[in-house]
């Protein structure tokens, strides 16, 4: 049963629609939790070319953008004929985390929901709730902490429930971040290596720790927004915890390739939407390219360490723009892959799905940095939105 305000009564609890082990609000749940299945959140993406328009304004929703400059993005999709290739990769996914769950032993169904396109969140929940599934774990498609990664998914789930009428109904804890978790880290040392073995291969004499240099890049996103990532207690500063998690990460992933010793490295970002008159983090990615010559470089390994999969931001921004941006300035570029449906990530998504299920101390959790093991359930005022504030939201203590 749940409150006027959709929080489970039990106790004292703080954390709306939780399990009672989750709902006090611990930073790792220790309590063994019984779940009925997984709800695989994501972003979503249209699937031809009259969805491009109506996808792009869910995502804008309540931004007062015109058609005229969702069209200016719109082309994006509209060179793959209006068919972002998130959703195959949700289904690639779901098939991945299933064959996983099953030869495991574990009877877990994966039900897929979307944020902005169809299958929406609500549609699955209707769909878990349907078949009779009401605890489930949610795992979304972002491994780091900011509003855009981690709050916004949690509000959808609280607005999902709230469309459906499902608020006492259903319970939604959410797998912490896996920014850090082996599973996610390994497929990028692995590309890493790769790529700087490709690098040396098509550069005969190249200088690896002179002439080469790798850019980590992700999303970029409002320096406002970055501010307020993660809790304010852990002092994260400026770029908050958004930053602090790609650097640790990158910094890891450095560490663990032998032929990465001596190479100089970077954080850069992409993809920004925001005006020219609102702060992003920075540097571009592109700016870095056009700047690699003067810098003496002459190959860059693209290692794209703020993505899941190869979706639009990857195959648009990188291995259009930015490998152009490498021809323009006469560097090698080499992007290596995302995780996608690599054994070692999809094994990784279940271990943190069976870290919920037996109660796993935070001391006995994998994580590659010293951030980490992230939270179960968000600190308070984890994650802010800095144009609209706290909206109500899941898996984190209030606000």
């Amino acid at each position: 049963m749940s409150d006027a305000n959709g929080a489970v009564n039990v106790g004292e609890q703080r954390v709306r629609n939780a399990s009672p082990a989750a709902a006090d609000g611990p930073e790792h749940v220790s309590d063994p939790t019984a779940y009925d299945a997984i709800l695989l959140a994501s972003f979503g993406g249209p699937e031809g070319q009259d969805d491009v328009i109506p996808f792009l304004r869910n995502v804008t929703r309540g931004r007062g953008i015109p058609d005229e400059r969702l069209e200016e993005v719109a082309h994006h999709y509209r060179h793959f004929g209006g068919v972002s290739p998130i959703n195959a990769q949700n289904r690639e996914l779901k098939a991945a985390l299933e064959a996983e769950l099953a030869e495991r032993g574990i009877d877990l169904p994966v039900i897929w929901g979307n944020r902005n396109w169809d299958p929406y969140l609500a549609d699955a929940l209707r769909e878990a709730h349907g078949e009779g599934h009401r605890t489930l774990i949610a795992i979304a498609t972002s491994a780091y902490s900011s509003y855009s990664s981690c709050r916004q998914y949690r509000e959808d789930f609280a607005a999902a429930l709230a469309e459906t009428g499902l608020e006492g109904e259903l319970v939604i804890d959410k797998v912490r971040q896996f920014f850090d978790h082996p599973g996610f880290v390994a497929p990028f040392i692995d590309g890493l290596e790769a790529g700087l073995a490709e690098v040396t291969t098509a550069n005969p004499g190249i200088d690896l720790t002179t002439e080469v240099e790798v850019l980590f890049t992700t999303h970029s996103i409002p320096t406002a927004d970055a501010s307020k990532s993660g809790p304010a207690s852990r002092g994260f500063g400026e770029g908050g915890a958004y930053e602090a998690q790609h650097l640790a990460v990158a910094e890891t992933v450095m560490a663990a390739v032998d032929s990465a010793e001596g190479v100089p490295w970077q954080l850069v970002f992409q993809s920004r939407s925001g005006p020219p008159s609102q702060p992003w983090l920075e540097p571009d990615i592109n700016d870095v390219i056009a700047g690699a010559p003067e810098r003496g470089i002459r190959a860059v390994v693209i290692v794209p360490i703020g993505f899941v999969s190869d979706h639009m931001e990857v195959m648009w921004d990188l291995d259009n723009e930015a490998m152009e941006s490498c021809r323009e300035a006469g560097i090698h570029g080499v992007r290596v892959p995302t995780p996608g449906v690599d054994p070692a990530y999809v094994s990784g998504l279940v271990d943190l799905v069976i870290e919920r299920i037996v109660g796993t101390p935070g001391s006995a959790r994998p994580a590659t940095t010293e951030l980490g093991p992230w939270y179960d359930v968000c600190r308070p005022g984890c994650c802010e939105n800095a144009r609209l504030g706290f909206r109500p939201a899941l898996a984190g203590l209030a606000p």
